[in-house]
């Protein structure tokens, strides 16, 4: 008779697993950090490279709007004419009347070329970023206000990137 009330002992009683503790931190838990989590907001554009090589069969270039990122000026030109404005930039100049006159000066352009969209943005190797953005944005759009609402009005939102030509 002892070996079988040995026999009780050693048997095992099944544990349930209490997991509401736990539950309760999710509930508090997964709502937290989604509230607190930083979303990034990536905007990507799509940029183009100029063709090295001319189109065969044209005779006649197409118009170009070329910019030409220099250390002391914005240069707007085109590829048949040369030089159609130079913008002088001051680099303590923090109003930003460069980009303005850049834009002034692209909104005339496109009002005389409607159709037009691309444009070709060209630095020197030791462009700032900031400066390389804000010149691409300025050529991109400009805030126009329309029945009493200021949206984003294209002006050449086709954008080609290269190196300018080094000055001396």
């Amino acid at each position: 008779m002892s070996r079988i009330h040995h026999r009780h002992r050693r048997k095992r009683i099944s544990v349930e697993l209490n997991i509401t503790a736990f539950m309760n931190l999710m509930v508090v838990l997964v709502p937290f950090l989604l509230m607190t989590a930083v979303f990034s907001h990536l905007t990507i554009l799509e940029l183009n490279l100029p063709d090295g090589a001319g189109k065969a069969g044209h005779n006649k270039p197409d118009f170009q709007i070329r910019i030409t990122i220099d250390k002391d000026a914005l240069l707007i030109g085109d590829s048949k004419g040369g030089l159609i404005k130079r913008i002088p930039v001051k680099p303590q100049d923090q109003s930003g009347q460069q980009y303005l006159s850049l834009r002034k000066t692209l909104k005339q352009i496109k009002a005389r070329l409607p159709d037009k969209t691309d444009a070709t943005i060209l630095s020197q190797p030791d462009t700032p970023y900031e400066i390389l953005v804000r010149v691409m944005d300025t050529v991109r759009v400009y805030p126009a206000r329309v029945d009493g609402k200021i949206i984003s009005a294209e002006l050449f939102p086709d954008i080609s990137i290269g190196d300018a030509a080094k000055r001396k």
